[in-house]
């Protein structure tokens, strides 16, 4: 095939498909599929030729009801090894390591204000530790996994016999109100042995 030359000296590609010289100098596609460069400045994807954003996954994290939470040495410990952050939630200030991955929000003596902070933050990436099984109730409706202080999980499926069970126990109190009835059973060192294996075990699920 000969090629041809138009007036001003430029050649063109015969039928078959061969490669075009489009505006600007850049390559189109011919019939054959050869190769097609995109307008200049676009990347292909979406109509326009925009690039695509693809949403950010959530940092991982580990959320403590810090009021009376009895094994807060343990989730530092468990944050170290993990490198994974943990924020402290209480009404008042609680002390804490002095180390980048630790940092403590107070709340203030609002009702529920701490609850609503560690709400408001927990993600599917987080783990929140809290005795508060309303909170926990809450914390699952955002996918985030919950333990209690003695290596306990929350779940969607046991959650809301939990809910009830507390409801039915609150009301047995207060009718027994000055009666002596006894509370739940002292934090024992089995207790924080479980929470250590059940926090260890909650952090390498994290996605």
């Amino acid at each position: 095939m000969t090629e041809e030359v138009d007036p001003k000296g430029r050649k063109q590609g015969g039928p078959k498909g061969h490669e075009q010289e489009g505006p600007k100098g850049r390559k189109q596609e011919g019939p054959e599929g050869h190769k097609q460069i995109a307008p200049k400045g676009h990347k292909q994807g979406d109509p326009e030729g925009h690039e695509q954003a693809h949403p950010k996954a959530h940092p991982k994290q580990i959320l403590i009801d810090g009021d009376a939470c009895p094994v807060k040495e343990e989730i530092y410990k468990a944050a170290y090894r993990h490198n994974i952050p943990v924020r402290l939630v209480a009404g008042s200030y609680l002390r804490h390591p002095n180390h980048p991955l630790i940092s403590m929000e107070m709340a203030g003596d609002g009702f529920d204000a701490a609850d609503d902070l560690i709400f408001e933050a927990a993600t599917p990436a987080s783990l929140v530790v809290t005795a508060d099984i309303l909170l926990a109730e809450r914390c699952l409706e955002k996918g985030a996994a919950v333990l209690n202080h003695k290596g306990a999980a929350f779940t969607a499926n046991s959650i809301g016999t939990q809910v009830a069970t507390r409801a039915i126990m609150a009301d047995i109190r207060a009718g027994l109100d000055g009666q002596g009835i006894g509370g739940q059973r002292p934090f024992s060192n089995k207790d924080r042995s479980s929470f250590s294996n059940a926090l260890e075990t909650a952090l390498r699920r994290l996605t």
